[in-house]
């Protein structure tokens, strides 16, 4: 146990530390989120001697370091807008032979399990707790105890905690992350915002993983890292995605249907339909279930043959469950044009790269073609997406149209106004209308 003296020696000793690594991992560009670590510092400071009113922030760089010391150097997930500090240090220090981005989060504990196999070692998986239903199978029918006994660490995003505000799509979730990995046989505890904690919750990860073989979690409250951003890839491509966003809906028709992916792309279409004096009725916003939303589009295709159906989606999501375009292909809806934006990034949790990043060897348009489409082609300039968004209404699907864009969005970018409950009733009577 730490003396008064003890703890206010250590507070002193953290601000002092946490003012310096900000100055030195925090780019000019991210300046709301540095303005509220400064803030909370000033606050530190004026506590004074109650150093229970302290907050604390883990750096990535120490946290990093302490994982390696428990015997972990393996790293593999998807990112998470909760990690991505974490993510971003790990991206940028670590090997590619140690760090892989997965396709999705049961990818992920796979990949942890041939890592076991191949080494006797434990892995680290990170993954926003939305992601949490893509790895119930693999734990409980592979690395869970009954099975075949398999240590990993999770290190989950909680997303929607309870008592702290959150979209819709998360807040669910959120009450029953803890449940879940409960039910699952799980152990678990929260990550401290302070490295002596975060050591100790280490030490306690290690115990479990030499002892029991299963998984154990860390679960990442908002804000727990310090920031520290990943330079943005060079890109030869002048449009950003809010651009190409804005040129396709310029472009579609009154009773085209429109279902968009998950993140920013969904929230900079419904600000262009604001901007625009426009509804939103014709736009179902695929706010959660990542990578879902091409299956979402068929199944209205399906049903609405009579409709042009526009699936909006990013490289991020279509990679995630990328065996939807197979299924597509071979149900083969002809009013089914599939829109890819790909700037080669998850942009929406951080900008790590996605596996469509390197264009020579990731193709997305063959393999639409390869799964079944009719045809797919790729637009860059506005003058090639104004003609991909025509040759899409005249062309019978399904067919894809990549558009390849840079990374990055607007800071001020804000969020639909609109609940899902009203989005879905005012979608569903547009379906409707003859």
């Amino acid at each position: 146990m730490f003396s008064l003296m003890q703890k206010v020696s250590r507070c002193g000793t953290r601000l002092a530390k946490n003012a310096r690594l900000l100055t030195t991992v925090t780019p000019p560009r991210d300046r709301s989120r540095e303005q509220q670590v400064q803030e909370q510092q000033q606050r530190n400071a004026e506590a004074g001697h109650l150093t229970e009113l302290v907050r604390d922030f883990l750096d990535p760089g120490e946290f990093y370091q302490a994982v390696r010391d428990i015997g972990i150097d393996f790293f593999c997930g998807v990112p998470d807008s909760l990690l991505k500090d974490f993510c971003a240090y790990v991206t940028g220090n670590v090997p590619s032979s140690n760090h892989i981005i997965a396709a999705n989060e049961g990818n992920a504990v796979g990949i942890a399990a041939g890592y076991h196999l191949a080494t006797g070692k434990s892995a680290m998986v990170y993954l926003q707790n939305s992601g949490l239903g893509n790895t119930v199978n693999p734990l409980v029918s592979m690395t869970s105890r009954e099975v075949y006994s398999m240590p990993l660490l999770l290190l989950v995003g909680w997303r929607g905690e309870p008592g702290k505000r959150d979209e819709p799509q998360h807040l669910l979730q959120g009450q029953v992350t803890p449940g879940l990995l409960a039910a699952l046989g799980i152990p678990f505890q929260s990550l401290p915002d302070y490295i002596e904690g975060a050591r100790d919750a280490l030490y306690t990860a290690k115990k479990h993983l030499q002892h029991n073989n299963s998984a154990y979690c860390l679960l990442v409250k908002r804000q727990t890292f310090l920031p520290h951003l990943l330079a943005p890839p060079e890109s030869k491509y002048q449009l950003k995605r809010e651009d190409a966003v804005k040129l396709v809906v310029a472009n579609l028709k009154d009773r085209d249907v429109v279902v968009s992916t998950t993140g920013m792309l969904s929230r900079e279409l419904f600000e262009f339909r604001k901007s625009a004096g426009q509804g939103h009725e014709r736009d179902f916003l695929t706010v959660g279930s990542m990578g879902h939303v091409s299956c979402i589009a068929l199944g209205i295709a399906i049903q609405r043959p009579k409709r042009q159906v526009f699936c909006i989606d990013g490289d991020g999501s279509v990679i995630m469950h990328m065996g939807a375009l197979a299924v597509i292909g071979q149900t083969e809806p002809q009013n089914y044009k599939h829109i890819i934006i790909n700037n080669g990034t998850h942009d929406s949790v951080g900008g790590q790269p996605s596996a469509a990043l390197d264009e020579t060897r990731f193709q997305l348009p063959k393999l639409a073609v390869a799964c079944g489409y009719k045809e797919a082609r790729t637009a860059v300039t506005p003058e090639e997406i104004k003609a991909g968004v025509d040759w899409l209404h005249s062309t019978k699907g399904p067919i894809a149209l990549e558009i390849k864009v840079a990374s990055g969005s607007r800071k001020n970018l804000g969020r639909p106004t609109r609940t899902p409950i009203q989005n879905k009733n005012d979608f569903m009577h547009f379906l409707a209308l003859s």
